[in-house]
């Protein structure tokens, strides 16, 4: 299995404003400059917002500076999961790691930040996004250093998995942020555009430098690097992001009043332990019989109806609520978070496979098979680009359908090629059309999701968008590996070639990537037919 798997990287309260909003909003998230400048009240908690706006709102440039860096240390991040995918056989080599640990590195990251999103999101919402949001950064720039002094496989396995929860301040925050500092329209687009591409850039190019870095300075290079890059990162946004709100009256007494502590601490553990069992089946599928892991696995089961009876329990007695039951019941929301969630993992998990396909099957090396992967990662920065310039100015039904239309043909693709056949044949059409349906969906999907939530709870808007993200690529890359390595074992059971085994389970991988992308299509095409306008200027 691990040899398989050895690049896979795992992953209301009623408010009383009386303001014009759309369905289920008090306060519209189009309007950043009203929702910074007025008071108002959250959860029945007042805070007054000071004016850190000039002219009626912020400068073009400052948004500019304000999105790059939050774009930075995004895309940091995002190069340091790439460089560990690389390099993780010769950093195991290095610090001993066991055999049984060796993906923990890449793993525990994901587990991590995807448990402590939704109560990041929640605490931001209080306390102030540009307060987390530069803490984030500098525990950020920390533990990536951390992990190049790293002197064990223990100790890289803890400094990834605090990273990860440094990671999960800056994501949901950097969503509030941009939501807040840039007006509706193209200016919002093009920064939520930015949040998104820099991430599959970074994994990318992660992999890539990573492979000319291991032959020549080594794999800690490039995380003092980064750690650098991001304490950098950190003083300009110590300047460039907008003030926070002064709140009020007691902080703690906000903290206590203004959160679902039990629902964001079910739903994390519900997340979190449903994330490592995705992770133990990635070293070995038998793994899920162990009476531990079936305990776990039952656990995070039950969490799911628990939460819902809280949130539903919340909700009737007007508390504040992590995600309204109601909210669900918006047939769009829904499905826009489902189409996200399978977009993602097909996107992941092609990435992963191809890259393996390439080198274990048609025998190139790492870097060039890099490089094959490399017009998937051009067509994706020129898909967010131009999805945050033209949203505004089209359906985001047809983009979202025919994008998710296109991109099934990549697994079909990969599904039936030959390993004799030249790589502009099939391969090459496949790296074009991966990356349409996430990188669309991203930018659609974030502007949808945060137009669902009130202005002042925008950091919990990026939160559920994030998870719903990294949940997809922890689940698409399980399922898909699994189904790889089953079929792979099966073959093996009749005595098949090592190569043929591997084809085999691969391109079941492949037409389980494809039927994903079917059933994606399917809910966008029914789930997203009502779908209105998203990213437009609204006065």
């Amino acid at each position: 299995m691990s040899e398989l798997l050895y690049a896979i990287e795992l992953v209301p309260d009623k408010r009383n404003e009386s303001l014009p909003s759309p369905p289920r909003n008090s306060i519209s998230v189009s309007d950043p400059v009203r929702a910074l400048g007025d008071t108002k009240s959250v959860s029945g908690s007042s805070i007054q917002i000071p004016i850190d706006l000039e002219a009626g709102g912020l400068k073009e440039g400052r948004i500019i500076v304000i999105i790059a860096a939050l774009t930075g240390v995004n895309f940091l991040g995002s190069l340091c999961n790439g460089f560990i995918t690389i390099g993780l056989p010769r950093i195991a080599s290095d610090l001993s790691l066991s055999e049984h640990l060796i993906l923990w590195p890449s793993a525990v990251y994901y587990l991590t930040s995807s448990s402590c999103l939704l109560l990041a999101g929640s605490v931001a919402d209080v306390i102030g996004n540009k307060r987390v949001n530069m803490l984030g950064c500098f525990l950020t720039s920390t533990f990536i250093l951390a992990c190049g002094l790293a002197r064990t496989g223990i100790e890289l396995i803890m400094f990834r998995a605090m990273q990860g929860i440094a990671v999960s301040l800056c994501l949901p925050t950097s969503v509030a942020i941009v939501a807040n500092a840039a007006p509706s329209g193209r200016k919002r687009n093009i920064g939520f555009s930015c949040l998104g591409f820099v991430q599959p850039i970074g994994f990318s190019l992660g992999m890539v430098l990573e492979g000319v870095i291991l032959d020549s300075v080594g794999w800690r290079f490039s995380y003092y690097l980064c750690g650098s890059l991001s304490l950098a990162l950190f003083g300009v946004s110590l300047w460039a992001l907008p003030r926070d709100a002064v709140i009020e009256g007691s902080t703690l007494a906000k903290l206590k009043q203004d959160i679902d502590w039990v629902g964001a601490i079910v739903v994390s553990i519900s997340i979190g332990v449903f994330s490592y069992i995705l992770a133990t089946l990635t070293s070995s599928v038998s793994y899920i019989s162990r009476p531990a892991n079936i305990a776990l696995l039952l656990i995070s089961v039950i969490f799911v109806p628990v939460f819902v009876t809280w949130e539903a329990r919340r909700e009737r007695l007007h508390l504040p609520a992590l995600i309204p039951n109601s909210l669900w019941r918006n047939t769009v929301f829904t499905s826009v978070c489902l189409t996200v969630l399978f977009s993602n993992a097909v996107a992941n998990a092609m990435e992963v496979f191809c890259s393996l396909f390439f080198q274990e099957i048609q025998h190139t090396s790492a870097l060039g098979a890099s490089i094959r992967i490399l017009p998937s990662l051009l067509v994706g920065f020129l898909i967010q680009l131009t999805t945050g310039l033209l949203i505004h100015r089209t359906s985001p039904y047809l983009l979202v359908l025919v994008a998710l239309l296109l991109s099934s043909g990549a697994p079909l693709l990969m599904a039936v090629v030959s390993s004799h056949w030249p790589y502009w044949y099939a391969a090459f059409p496949a790296q074009l059309l991966s990356p349409l349906s996430c990188d669309i969906m991203f930018t659609i999907g974030l502007l949808a999701v945060s137009e669902e939530f009130p202005s002042h709870t925008q950091a919990l808007a990026g939160a559920v968008f994030n998870t719903v993200a990294q949940f997809g690529t922890s689940l698409g890359l399980t399922l898909i590996a699994v189904v790889a390595a089953c079929v792979t074992k099966k073959e093996g059971d009749r005595g098949m070639r090592r190569e043929e085994e591997l084809l085999a389970g691969y391109r079941a991988g492949f037409w389980t990537a494809f039927a994903s992308m079917g059933l994606a299509c399917i809910i966008g095409a029914f789930g997203l037919r009502k779908m209105g306008n998203v990213g437009v200027k609204r006065d």
